[in-house]
């Protein structure tokens, strides 16, 4: 007797990829995948196959799940997945129906990656995200261009700013905060889900530790908000090439955050039951995340950082499930004026990492310390995984990578571009260096 054919499930929806170093282009694709069923499961296929198929991965496998396994409209991540898709592999996970983009994917034998998928009816198509790919991201760390910088995000999404005619900036900025609003969706991708907000203060008061402003907030979507009994945390960042540093770190304050709630008795029965008897359960913690303007980031870390500006880099940060509110334009200093202001009032805690790649004169978190509500993240496995490190992966493979690039027609950046980025990567560093800046 041949074994039993699975059972498949019409709305567990299956996509794989490859997912090197993550983009929200590749939320995107997650998001589309997610409303077309109830469940989605991820496949990631090994480092080993990549190179076979496609060429050297800039992250590794771990790191990849890590992202995958961070967004919030997927259910489930599957490790290993083949590169070239099996009806027999996915069948084991019940997914009927398989998700790509509208762009054509080849093994190394120039053969659709799809092929057995489409040849059983069982393929959909999504558009893939226009102006981001990891083509493109890979292009501004050897071109250390800085056309990709926004000034003002807010501006931007009104039409008031940008390239273009006053029309094409209108329809550019109305695309642009479509994609926001379907990015702050909730798990099932369809209804409101993060709080968005905009800080607005002096250049100053956002970029340096002198100017104590309170700004002004401004609510851009209205998401789940604040639940009875969660507590509200505060966490700063760049996330350029949101990666897996910045997710563990944003991991390990839901789990820090969980701990302490199991220890008060969160998810004790009768706790658990009152919740269930109000409608749905839900977590202990409200992570609110402060998103730094591009001008911030160059401010202290020269060359064209932030690779990513305030757009993408904001996108990838609503997509993932540790967060639940962000704050385009925080300032680089938390101080007292700034979180005291909060639209949540003063959180219970402010939360910062083991970070290695922003330069420091001096501690921007005083206040919080000062008010007894820091916190610190201790070192975990992807600490020292950060936009300047995935530079260098870059730079270091440079050869082996655009080769790569040449397969899928896209032209060469050439040594002599390496070259210059090394050079400035290094004149920072010395500035740094005589400027006695360390690095928490």
């Amino acid at each position: 007797m041949g074994e039993e054919e699975p059972v498949l499930y019409d709305e567990r929806i299956w996509l794989d990829g490859c997912w090197d170093f993550f983009h929200h282009g590749h939320a995107g694709a997650m998001l589309q995948a997610r409303q077309l069923g109830t469940e989605l499961y991820v496949g990631v296929h090994s480092d080993e196959d990549i190179l076979a198929n496609k060429g050297p991965t800039v992250m590794n496998l771990d790191e990849r799940l890590a992202a995958v396994d961070a967004c919030r409209w997927v259910t489930r991540s599957v490790p290993d997945a083949p590169y070239v898709t099996e009806l027999p592999f996915i069948g084991k996970y019940n997914c009927r129906y398989v998700v790509h983009g509208d762009d054509i994917t080849s093994d190394s034998n120039g053969e659709d990656c799809y092929r057995f998928v489409k040849q059983a009816g069982r393929f959909k198509v999504v558009k893939r995200t226009p102006s981001i790919s990891t083509t493109d991201l890979v292009g501004r760390m050897l071109l250390c261009t800085k056309t990709h910088f926004i000034t003002s995000l807010e501006m931007t999404l009104e039409g008031r700013e940008g390239h273009g005619t006053d029309e094409e900036r209108k329809a550019e900025g109305e695309a642009m905060m479509a994609r926001v609003r379907q990015y702050a969706t909730d798990e099932g991708g369809r209804d409101p889900g993060v709080d968005v907000y905009f800080w607005t203060a002096s250049d100053a008061a956002k970029a340096e530790d002198t100017k104590e402003e309170t700004g002004t907030f401004r609510q851009l979507l209205k998401g789940k908000g604040v639940k009875p009994g969660q507590r509200v945390v505060y966490v700063d960042g760049g996330f350029d090439l949101f990666s897996s540093g910045h997710i563990e770190f944003l991991h390990q304050v839901v789990l820090a955050e969980e701990e302490l709630a199991k220890k008060e008795g969160w998810y004790s029965q009768q706790a658990v039951d009152e919740r269930l008897g109000k409608g749905v359960d839900y977590g202990p913690v409200f992570v609110v995340a402060g998103v730094h303007d591009d001008r911030v980031i160059n401010h202290w870390k020269g060359i064209n950082y932030p690779i990513m500006n305030i757009y993408e880099r904001g996108l990838c940060v609503l997509q993932c499930r540790y967060v639940n509110a962000v704050i385009f334009g925080a300032p680089f200093t938390p101080t007292k004026s700034y979180v005291t202001t909060l639209p949540y009032g003063t959180p219970d805690a402010v939360y910062h990492g083991p970070t290695a790649f922003m330069p420091l004169s001096y501690d921007p978190y005083m206040a919080p310390k000062e008010m007894g509500i820091f916190r610190e993240i201790s070192l975990h496995k992807f600490q020292d995984v950060n936009a300047g490190s995935i530079v260098q992966r870059i730079l270091e493979s440079r050869a082996l990578y655009e080769e790569r690039q040449r397969k899928k027609g896209v032209k060469a950046v050439g040594e002599t571009a390496q070259r210059h980025r090394e050079v400035l990567e290094e004149e920072q560093r010395q500035k740094e260096e005589r400027m006695g800046m360390s690095r928490p």
